[in-house]
């Protein structure tokens, strides 16, 4: 698959925590460096994501916020 985005982090699922319509994916892409994405449980049955799972979260924004 061929994506536009450049911002493309490699990862594994350690968390999936479904909600009413939506899901939480926590994705660990180094010791210690996780993030999360918030999908739909559609979008996780349809690419039947687990845990333990190889995955990738793709990034592509317009913006980018940054706090000190």
């Amino acid at each position: 698959m061929k994506l536009s985005a450049r911002n493309v982090l490699p990862g594994t699922v350690v968390a999936v925590t479904k909600g009413t319509t939506t899901a939480h994916i926590k994705i660990e892409l180094a010791p210690g460096l996780t993030m999360f994405s918030s999908i739909t449980n559609e979008a996780v049955d349809d690419l039947d994501i687990r845990v333990g799972d190889t995955v990738s979260a793709v990034i592509k924004s317009s913006d980018v916020m940054v706090g000190k």
